[in-house]
C-alpha cells in the first residue's frame, strides 16, 4: 500500500506540473495538495503517533514540517516532490524489512498443518497440534515431515535444507532422527513422534529468528536515542536560520525562509536512521537461510569483534562417539575370532566403549553375535563373562592385572595412552589376549573449519576435561592453536575468563549441558544445533547443523554487516554536511536538496540489502 500511495502521489505531481505549464495554477495546486495527502498521510500519521507515544520529535515530523513550509512560500512542486521521495524511500524500507522477514514467512509455510496418524493399523488425518509423544505417523514420498521423531519403519532420503542449510539430501533408516519441516524425498516411512509440535526444532528456529528481528543492536538503540535530540537541534537551527541571515547577511525574508526550509529538508537524519536496522535484519535473514541463527542484532554485531574462540572438545571438535583405532592380539589368537567373542560380550553392556567395540565389529562383519553363558558387569571397572566355556575379563588394566597388562606386547599400551587413546584390556584363561584402543575422533570438517578461522585472524583454544595426553593428541589432529586440559565444568568458566583477559572479546562453542555456564560467560556463546536444549537456550548463536565451518561464515557475515553499517553512517553524515554547506552558501535549491537528501536514504537502504547475499564482501 505504501508503494501504491507513493506511485499515485508521483503521478499526481506529474499532472500538477503539466497543468502549471499550461497556466492552470489553481488546478495544479489541487493536484499537488492531493499528492501531499495521498503520499504523506502514512508517514505523517506515523510521525504524530510516535511523537505522542514517545513524547519526542522524530524524522517524520521534520519532513512533514518541511513540506508544509515549502507550500507556504509557494514551492508546491518542491514540497510535493519531498513528500513523494520520502514516501518512496519509506516504501523501500518497508520492502527491505519484509524481504528480511521472508525467511520466516517461508518457514511458516513449510510447517505442515496435518499429519497421518496410525492407530492400530488404521490411518487418520489429524492436526499436528494434537500429536503426542509416542504417536506413530506415516510420511509418504514428497511430503514434509509433520513432527520431530525417529524412524520406526522404512528407509528414505530426507532433504534437511530447512533445518541445516545443507542442500544435499541425507539417507536415513530405522532409528534415525527426522525433523518437522524437512522433506521426505523418495521413500515411505513410519515415524514415532518424540516432541510435541510446539517444541520441535523447526518451531525453535522460527521463534529464535522472530525474537532476533525484534531485538535491536546497540548501534540501532544509540541512533534512536540520538534521533530525538538531533531533531530538536535541527528545528532550533531552522528557527535561527529564519532570522539571523536577514539581519547579518542582508537576505530578504523570502530568501531566509526558503533557505530555512532547505535546511529543514537536508539536515533531517533519514539516511542516518536507516543506516542500521535494514542491514541488521538482512544479515539475520541471510544467516537463518544458511542454518546460522542469531538471537538478536547485538550478537551479530558483537561477533565481528571476537579475537579468539574457545571450543569444547567432545561433540564439538570431535564426533562425541569413541571409535576403535587399534586392535593388538596375542600371537596365538585369530583377531577376527577374538573380536567376535569380545563384541558378543560387550553387546550385553550399554557403556559407550562397549557400544563402540560392537559397532566396530558390525561395520566389518555380519556374523551373528553369541550369547554369553554368564555375565557380570562390574561398574567402573569392566565386564566378567563366561563364553564358550571360558572365563573372560574385559576392562581396565587394574581389573585384568596391572603389571601383566602393561607388559603385554612390550608395553604397547603405554604408547597408545601417550597418544591420548583409551585402552581396553581383554584377558582369557591364559593371560592378556588383546588390547583394544579407542578414541573420540576429530570431525571431518574440524581441521578446515579451524583453518578458515585462522585465515580470519581468530585464535582457537580447546577446553577439555580429558588428560594432557589426550588433549595434546586432539589438538595436533585438529590444528587448534592452544588447549587447556583437565577442565571440570566449574573450572571451564574460570579458564574462559583467563582467555578473555588475554584476548578481550572471546566466543565459546559448545553443545552440552556442562557447556552452558561457559557459553553464558563468553562475549558470544555459540551452540551446536544437535546439542542439548540447555546449550541452545543459553547461547547467542545457534548452528542448526553441527558444521564448524559455519562459524567462519557467521563471522564474515557479521563483519560484512558492520562494514556496510559504517559505510552507511559515513555516507549519510557526509551528504548532510555537504548539503547544509551548499545551502548556506546559496548553491543549493530546494528540488536538489530534496533529491540529495532522499536519494541518500534510498542508496543507504539499497546498500543494506547487500547483507542478504553471501558474507565475504
Amino acid at each position: 500500500m505504501e508503494l501504491i500511495a507513493a506511485i499515485l502521489s508521483g503521478l499526481l505531481i506529474l499532472s500538477g506540473w503539466l497543468l502549471s505549464k499550461w497556466n492552470h495554477e489553481a488546478l495544479s495546486i489541487a493536484f499537488y495538495l492531493a499528492a501531499f495527502i495521498i503520499g504523506g498521510y502514512a508517514k505523517a500519521k506515523e510521525g504524530i503517533e510516535e511523537t505522542i507515544k514517545n513524547k519526542d520529535l522524530n524524522v517524520e515530523l521534520l519532513m512533514f514540517f518541511a513540506a508544509i513550509g515549502s507550500a507556504i512560500i509557494g514551492y508546491w512542486t518542491e514540497g510535493a516532490m519531498l513528500i513523494f521521495i520520502f514516501a518512496l524511500s519509506g516504501a523501500l524500507e518497508t520492502y527491505t524489512t519484509n524481504k528480511s522477514q521472508k525467511e520466516i514467512s517461508s518457514l511458516l509455510g513449510m510447517q505442515p498443518e496435518t499429519a497421518i496418524r496410525v492407530v492400530n493399523g488404521y490411518e487418520e488425518i489429524v492436526h499436528v497440534s494434537v500429536l503426542q509423544v509416542g504417536d506413530m505417523i506415516l510420511v509418504k514420498p514428497g511430503e514434509r515431515v509433520p513432527a520431530d521423531g525417529k524412524i520406526n519403519k522404512g528407509t528414505t532420503t530426507i532433504d534437511e535444507s530447512t533445518i541445516s542449510g545443507e542442500s544435499i539430501p541425507v539417507t536415513k533408516g530405522v532409528g534415525a532422527e527426522v525433523f518437522a519441516g524437512t522433506i521426505n524425498v523418495n521413500g515411505s516411512m513410519t515415524v514415532e513422534v518424540t516432541k510435541p509440535a510446539s517444541e520441535t526444532v523447526f518451531q525453535k528456529i522460527i521463534q529464535l529468528v522472530q525474537s532476533a528481528q525484534s531485538e535491536k543492536s546497540p548501534s540501532q538503540l544509540f541512533i534512536e536515542r540520538f534521533e530525538g535530540t538531533y531533531v530538536k537541534v535541527v528545528l532550533l537551527l531552522v528557527v535561527l536560520m529564519m532570522f539571523i541571515p536577514h539581519f547579518v547577511f542582508g537576505w530578504s525574508w523570502n530568501t531566509t525562509f526558503y533557505r530555512a526550509m532547505i535546511l529543514l529538508v537536508v539536515a533531517s537524519p533519514c539516511a542516518l536512521v536507516a543506516s542500521i536496522m535494514p542491514a541488521t535484519l538482512s544479515a539475520i535473514s541471510n544467516g537463518a537461510r544458511k542454518g546460522i541463527l542469531f538471537k538478536g542484532g547485538v550478537h551479530i554485531e558483537s561477533l565481528s569483534h571476537v579475537q579468539a574462540i574457545a571450543f569444547d572438545k567432545t561433540g564439538t571438535l570431535t564426533t562425541g562417539k569413541p571409535e576403535v583405532t587399534d586392535v593388538i592380539v596375542r600371537t596365538d589368537i585369530n583377531e577376527q575370532e577374538l573380536l567376535h567373542l569380545v563384541a558378543s560380550i560387550e553387546n550385553q553392556s550399554n557403556h559407550p566403549l562397549a557400544t563402540a567395540i560392537v559397532r566396530f565389529w558390525k561395520s566389518h562383519n555380519h556374523a551373528m553375535l553369541l550369547h554369553p553363558e554368564q555375565m557380570e558387569d562390574v561398574p567402573g571397572w569392566g565386564i566378567k563373562a563366561r563364553l564358550n566355556n571360558e572365563e573372560w575379563l574385559i576392562g581396565k588394566k587394574d581389573f585384568v592385572g596391572k603389571s601383566e597388562a602393561l607388559d603385554f606386547e612390550n608395553g604397547i599400551s603405554r604408547k597408545l595412552e601417550m597418544d591420548g587413546k583409551t585402552v581396553v584390556y581383554v584377558k582369557d584363561s591364559v593371560g592378556i589376549a588383546a588390547v583394544i584402543s579407542l578414541q573420540d575422533m576429530v570431525r571431518n570438517e574440524t581441521k578446515n573449519a579451524l583453518k578458515e578461522l585462522r585465515n580470519e585472524g581468530i585464535r582457537t583454544i580447546m577446553l577439555t576435561g580429558d588428560s594432557e595426553n589426550t588433549a595434546k593428541n586432539i589438538a595436533s589432529q585438529s590444528n587448534i592453536d592452544e588447549y587447556i586440559a583437565e577442565c571440570l565444568p566449574e573450572t571451564k568458566v574460570s579458564s574462559l575468563k583467563k582467555v578473555k583477559e588475554r584476548y578481550g572479546n572471546v566466543a565459546m562453542v559448545g553443545d552440552g549441558v556442562n557447556d552452558a555456564p561457559a557459553l553464558a560467560t563468553a562475549n558470544v556463546g555459540i551452540a551446536m544445533g544437535e546439542g542439548s536444549d540447555v546449550a541452545m537456550e543459553t547461547a547467542d548463536v545457534v548452528l542448526m547443523k553441527n558444521d564448524l565451518s559455519r562459524i567462519a561464515e557467521a563471522i564474515r557475515l557479521s563483519r560484512k554487516m558492520n562494514r556496510i553499517i559504517k559505510q552507511n553512517i559515513i555516507f549519510s553524515i557526509a551528504v548532510i554536511i555537504i548539503l547544509i554547506a551548499s545551502n548556506f552558501f546559496e548553491f543549493l535549491n530546494l528540488p536538489l536538496g530534496v533529491v540529495g537528501h532522499e536519494g541518500s536514504t534510498i542508496l543507504v537502504i539499497l546498500n543494506s540489502l547487500r547483507c542478504l547475499s553471501g558474507g565475504k564482501k
